[in-house]
């Protein structure tokens, strides 16, 4: 594509639009739940049980045997295959989010899909980031091609971020769990996961030059900067396990009362700089705050649960509970933020093993891509 996305009326819109699907990938490395592979199928089919009773789910399986135990598992967990589509395609893990499209979508001139109705979207485009597995693992190859293979799917045009640096060009990477947006310009990230030389994705590349590339290509306006994670993260620091929109200016994020917790701290810088945050129209956000659950720990390692990493799809939110009394607390809140969606617990205290939750597995494609 010539020209930016920017430039041709395209922007990165709010996951609570409406949506055409969900892309996920059917678990098949039984390395990322080491001893406890066995439930993790049928987390996930319990997870696509609930998106097709509200819209279309697309599952990328490895292999036809890969998609007849899949089908199997799906059709006895009583899901409607009817709106579930598999796709031969091979990857390496299942974390969506980070390996899968960012989709763009084009407004008319009565600003549809701001979160503020009027106007109809017409149709999307795909970004497509370089994906290094959070330049930690080694394979992820597979992963890299899947926003191109959707794109060529859908038909939709596509973009790869590319940046001139001293050493050339540089293909951007970036992982759709390191950003959120609220669909009107606003994106919110962490310095650790975009900005640390540890787990570093753009050697080089500096914070005005990142906030250039959201702008050209995601559409953002503003960028507001939190500091670090959880403790656990295997990104190093991505955003949807502590900040996320659920409005143009509502945000939900996480905090850590107990001052022992290694959570505290950063969870309350993360807050007071929310605080002092405004947007577009220089007005401060409204700001909820989310409990923590208290520390989950496996074979002595501790786990990046957080009731953030929920997924918001058409009409339903899907929500990351762990069998503690913080649970009851945390589906409160949300109901309470979404009073229009169906707010629904899904277990993921062995799922959480992976190192991902609802959020990490699941990519929203616009309904404008869809109507392609």
């Amino acid at each position: 594509m010539s020209g930016t996305p920017r430039a041709m009326g395209y922007r990165m819109p709010a996951e609570w639009e409406p949506h055409g699907a969900t892309w996920l990938a059917w678990p098949h490395n039984a390395e990322d739940w080491p001893g406890k592979f066995q439930p993790i199928p049928w987390v996930y089919a319990e997870i696509v049980r609930h998106l097709a009773r509200v819209e279309e789910v697309h599952i990328l399986v490895n292999d036809a045997a890969a998609e007849r135990r899949a089908r199997g598992t799906l059709k006895r967990a009583g899901a409607n295959l009817g709106r579930v589509h598999f796709h031969l395609w091979r990857t390496d893990r299942v974390w969506t989010r980070d390996s899968g499209p960012i989709f763009v979508t084009k407004t008319d001139t009565n600003g549809a899909g701001t979160g503020s109705g009027g106007g109809t979207s017409v149709p999307a485009a795909v970004t497509n980031w370089k994906f290094n597995a959070w330049a930690k693992y080694e394979n992820w190859h597979h992963d890299d091609r899947i926003p191109g293979q959707v794109a060529k799917l859908l038909g939709l045009p596509q973009w790869e971020p590319t940046i001139e640096t001293a050493r050339g060009p540089h293909r951007m990477v970036l992982e759709g769990g390191s950003i959120d947006v609220n669909g009107q310009g606003t994106l919110i990230t962490t310095e650790e996961g975009l900005l640390s030389e540890v787990q570093q994705r753009n050697p080089g590349v500096s914070r005005e030059q990142l906030e250039q590339v959201f702008h050209d290509y995601l559409g953002i306006d503003q960028v507001v900067w939190m500091n670090r994670g959880i403790a656990g993260d295997d990104t190093h620091g991505h955003v949807d396990d502590i900040t996320r929109f659920v409005g143009p200016n509502t945000i939900v994020t996480v905090v850590e009362p107990n001052r022992d917790d290694e959570n505290h701290e950063p969870l309350q810088e993360n807050l007071d700089r929310l605080r002092s945050a405004r947007n577009l129209e220089g007005r401060p956000f409204e700001i909820i705050e989310l409990p923590m659950p208290p520390p989950v720990v496996f074979e002595g390692q501790r786990l990046p649960a957080s009731y953030a990493n929920f997924y918001i799809a058409n009409d339903l939110v899907l929500v990351p509970t762990l069998n503690y009394s913080a649970d009851r607390k945390a589906l409160n809140i949300l109901a309470e933020v979404f009073p229009t969606r169906e707010v629904v617990g899904i277990y993921c205290g062995d799922l959480i093993w992976g190192l991902g939750a609802l959020h990490c597995m699941t990519q929203q494609q616009p309904k404008s891509a869809a109507e392609r």
